[in-house]
C-alpha cells in the first residue's frame, strides 16, 4: 500500500481548534483599519514574473532564491506572490484608482517563499497589508505607525519595540552609496559570499546582514543618516515629533534598510525578542518610485505587512484567550420523526436567534451515543427532542456544563429561553 499523501514542506493545515485564534485576529485587524478609514482590496495569488523582478530587485534573495515560479501552458512565467505591495500597486494602475486621487487600501490572505522552514516562517505563510497613495507628508507615515500600535492594544501585546530609519531620496542614497562602497572594497576580505554578490548590485543590504564576524566592520560603515538632504532629514524630524506626540516609543536604528529595492525616506519594523531569530512582526516604510516604475503616474505611497503566524504565536505565548466557537447548544434527536421536525425547528431557532451556534445532531444513534456527543462538541446545553417531546410540542433542556434541573420547555417560549440563558451577558 502506498504512503498516505502529506503536507508539503514548509506549508501547514489550520486546524478546527486553531480557527477560532485566527478568526479573532482578522476580525481585530478589520476592526482597526476600519476606524482609519481603509478600503479593502484583494488581489490574485498568481502574478506575472516580472511584477516581482521589477519591483523587489532581481539580486534581492526574493527574486533570486526564494520565488515559486512556473511556466503555464502559454509559455508565460507566473510567479506565487512573495508579498503583496507590488500586487496591490499593479491592481491600482491597471484599474485607474490612482488618477488624480488618494487611496486608504488594506488586504489579507498567502503568500509563497521557499525559504528554510523554521518557527515563525513558512514557505506559505499569511500576510496583512496596509497601503496608501497619494500623500506625501510624514503625518501619513506616522498614522500607519499609529494603527499598529493601536492593534498591538487591541491585541493585548506588549513589549513590542518599534524601530525607525530613514534611507533619504534616491539622490542621498547614491552619494552614502559611494562612500559605502568604498569602505566595503576596502574590508572585502571581512564579507562573506553573499555580501561579496551584493557589493556590486545593492551593497546597502550588507549592513542587514546578521552575521556575527561581520557586524563590527558594519558598525564602522558610513550611515546614511549623515548623508540626507534637507527635505528627508525634515520628513524625518517631523515623523519623530508626530510619535513623540502620540506617546508611542521608538528606537532610530540605522542599519535598518529592509529587504526591497523599492523603499525610500521612511522604514520602520516592530520587533520582538521572543520568538528567536524572526523577530519582525511587521515591516514597512515608503515607496514613492514603485507606480512611476511600474508604468504609473508619479504617486507617494507608503505601507506594511503583518506577519499573522508571528502574531498568532505571540498571543498564544502570552496566554491570551478569544471566544470559544463550540456550539451553544446541541439538539440531541431521537426516532425518525424527530429528526425531520428537529431540522426544522433549529431553522426557525438559528432565524429568531443571529449569533446562536446550533449543532443539529445528524447520522442516527441512540439516545445515550448522541448525549456523548453532545458533551464531546463542548455546547452548555443538549437540547432533546423525541416522541414525548413531540407529542407534548416541548423541548427538553439539559445543561451540560453547570449543576441546574432538566426543564420541558414548549416551542412558543424555547426561543426567549435561550436568548436568555446563552446570549444575555
Amino acid at each position: 500500500m502506498s504512503k498516505s499523501i502529506k503536507v508539503v514542506r514548509g506549508m501547514h493545515d489550520i486546524l478546527p481548534q486553531q480557527s477560532p485564534l485566527w478568526q479573532h485576529l482578522e476580525a481585530c485587524v478589520r476592526q482597526v483599519v476600519q476606524a482609519y478609514g481603509y478600503d479593502e482590496i484583494r488581489m490574485p495569488i498568481v502574478e506575472k514574473t516580472e511584477l516581482f523582478v521589477r519591483t523587489i530587485g532581481e539580486v534581492t534573495d526574493i527574486v533570486a532564491k526564494e520565488m515559486y515560479t512556473f511556466n503555464d501552458r502559454n509559455g508565460d512565467s507566473l510567479t506565487l506572490r512573495p508579498e503583496g505591495t507590488a500586487c496591490c500597486v499593479r491592481a491600482c494602475i491597471e484599474n485607474g484608482l490612482l488618477y488624480n486621487q488618494v487611496q486608504r487600501l488594506w488586504y489579507s490572505g498567502p503568500m509563497f517563499r521557499h525559504e528554510r522552514p523554521q518557527k515563525g516562517r513558512y514557505r506559505q505563510f499569511y500576510q496583512t497589508g496596509v497601503e496608501a497613495y497619494g500623500l506625501d507628508g510624514p503625518d501619513i507615515d506616522a498614522e500607519l505607525i499609529m494603527m499598529t500600535a493601536r492593534l498591538w492594544q487591541l491585541l493585548g501585546l506588549e513589549g513590542l519595540e518599534l524601530q525607525i530609519n530613514t534611507l533619504g531620496t534616491p539622490v542621498t542614497r547614491a552619494a552614502h552609496r559611494e562612500k559605502l562602497v568604498k569602505y566595503l572594497e576596502g574590508n572585502r576580505n571581512l564579507l562573506d559570499e553573499e555580501s561579496l554578490l551584493r557589493l556590486e548590485k545593492n551593497p546597502l543590504r550588507i549592513l542587514d546582514s546578521k552575521n556575527p564576524t561581520m557586524q563590527a566592520m558594519i558598525e564602522g560603515a558610513p550611515q546614511l543618516l549623515d548623508y540626507l538632504d534637507d527635505e528627508s532629514r525634515d520628513h524625518f524630524d517631523t515623523l519623530k515629533s508626530l510619535l513623540d506626540g502620540a506617546g508611542i516609543a521608538y528606537r532610530i536604528n540605522p542599519r535598518l534598510v529592509r529587504g526591497l529595492d523599492y523603499y525610500q525616506k521612511t522604514v520602520f519594523e516592530w520587533v520582538t525578542h521572543d520568538l528567536g531569530a524572526q523577530g519582525t512582526v511587521c515591516a514597512g516604510g515608503r515607496y514613492d518610485g514603485l507606480v512611476e516604475q511600474l508604468g504609473g503616474k508619479a504617486t507617494p505611497a507608503i505601507g506594511f505587512a503583518m506577519g499573522m503566524e508571528r502574531l498568532l504565536t505571540l498571543i498564544e505565548d502570552r496566554g491570551l484567550t478569544v471566544l470559544d466557537s463550540a456550539p451553544h447548544a446541541y439538539l440531541v434527536l431521537v426516532g425518525d420523526l424527530a429528526v425531520s421536525q428537529g431540522l426544522l425547528l433549529a431553522e426557525q431557532l438559528r432565524s429568531a436567534l443571529p449569533g446562536l451556534r446550533l449543532r443539529s445532531h445528524c447520522g442516527g444513534g441512540s439516545f445515550k451515543s448522541q448525549m456523548k456527543k453532545a458533551d464531546k462538541s463542548g455546547a452548555q446545553l443538549a437540547l432533546i427532542l423525541g416522541e414525548d417531546e413531540i407529542a407534548q410540542q416541548q423541548v427538553s433542556v439539559k445543561h451540560l456544563r453547570a449543576e441546574q434541573p432538566q426543564a420541558s420547555i414548549g416551542h412558543d417560549a424555547l426561543t426567549q429561553y435561550l436568548k436568555e440563558a446563552l446570549l444575555t451577558d
